[in-house]
């Protein structure tokens, strides 16, 4: 009755916790398995410890009283699901009745494990509770009337609860029923004829190595050849021959030409940038900023050399200022684009004209555009 509430409460655990593990589904709620890089030799390997209680299932006694039981194993997981674990349990039973008064017993094992909350949901490194069944068999040597039995097959299962603690650090329950052969114990069968050891035990067990298993990144998908009739190869042939033809006019072109695109023809054309050219100022500045100096760097890279003779036309906005300090301002406007014409970009100053036109000269309808010089190639 006891292993009975113990494994109901953890299947019930196990519900609630595996519906709140969701970090292992993808955008669109499915659960993500597998497939995983296999990891080395000693990682993913775990050592158990336990204490709990033993009992004893006989014919015509039902459960024995209970005894001190104590488990020791190591394990290792292979993938996230699947594991195998050895180890020694035993310690002390004392039987209600029958033959065993008191039955002290060592069982040398190894397991099969199957973690069956990452095959149904997915394998999630952080979940919480972990619900493992599993097989066990392995060699008994059970004591009954203070002598000795000789070592005798057994075999059975078990629930394995892991309750994460940490990443090297979990709480376990396991609960187990082992069947051996009752006539090697001189007892009645509860089965048939074989004995039951049921046991319950609580502990910790300790991860060493890596603890974790990486999904691979990508998959290769498997390609199937589709073989091609004569009809479809043909056909195929046709349509790359036609994108050929079509592509043709592009293959010499030059990345950086200007290009003339005339009855299917590609002519290679020089590119000019066409005079007049206007930089303009803020509100009451003589100064351009870093954009206006680009734009007046392209012009002068296209247009301008040693030769090329120059007017520059300053304005400033009559709606701010008075006529006088606007035609200050211009002439000001208009000495700041020939001195970076000079300076910076090699134009002659001997090849420039400069006129400054104050407020004199506002033709666009908006004050900030007035805010100006004009660059002409005479």
């Amino acid at each position: 009755m006891i292993l009975g509430a113990l494994a109901t409460a953890s299947l019930l655990f196990s519900m609630n916790a595996n519906a709140q593990e969701n970090a292992n589904r993808d955008e669109n709620g499915k659960v993500v398995r597998g497939a995983y890089e296999t990891n080395g030799a000693f990682d993913n390997i775990f050592i158990g410890i336990g204490g709990g209680v033993n009992s004893v299932l006989e014919k015509g006694y039902g459960l024995g009283n209970f005894g001190i039981a104590t488990d020791v194993n190591v394990g290792k997981w292979f993938t996230p699901a699947v594991g195998i674990r050895a180890g020694w349990h035993g310690w002390n039973n004392t039987a209600k009745s029958g033959v065993f008064e008191k039955a002290p017993y060592n069982y040398f094992h190894g397991d099969f494990m199957w973690n069956l909350s990452n095959s149904i949901d997915g394998y999630k490194e952080t979940r919480v509770w972990n619900f493992i069944p599993y097989a066990t068999t392995g060699v008994l040597r059970l004591n009954h009337g203070g002598k000795a039995t000789d070592n005798e097959f057994a075999a059975g299962a078990g629930l394995y609860n892991m309750f994460r603690l940490g990443d090297r650090v979990g709480l376990t329950l396991d609960l187990s029923l082992l069947v051996a052969r009752a006539e090697a114990y001189g007892a009645k069968g509860f089965i048939g004829r074989y004995l039951g050891l049921p046991s319950a035990t609580v502990g910790l067990a300790f991860n060493l190595g890596k603890t974790n298993f990486d999904r691979h990144s990508s998959i290769t998908p498997v390609v199937i050849p589709v073989p091609f009739t004569v009809e479809q190869y043909n056909a195929l042939q046709n349509k790359v021959a036609a994108l050929e033809k079509e592509l043709a006019p592009f293959r010499n072109l030059v990345d950086g030409q200007t290009y003339l695109y005339k009855n299917g023809k590609f002519t290679a054309v020089e590119a000019k940038v066409v005079s007049p050219a206007t930089v303009y100022f803020d509100l009451g500045s003589s100064k351009l900023s870093q954009r206006e100096i680009a734009h007046l760097e392209y012009f002068a890279n296209n247009v301008v050399d040693g030769n090329t003779e120059l007017q520059l036309i300053g304005s400033a906005d009559k709606q701010t200022g008075t006529a006088r300090g606007n035609m200050k301002l211009s002439e000001k406007r208009v000495e700041t684009v020939k001195n970076l014409l000079v300076n910076k970009f090699g134009a002659a100053a001997g090849n420039i004209e400069s006129i400054a036109e104050g407020d004199t000269n506002n033709v666009y309808d908006t004050p900030a555009k007035n805010r100006c010089v004009t660059i002409k190639v005479k």
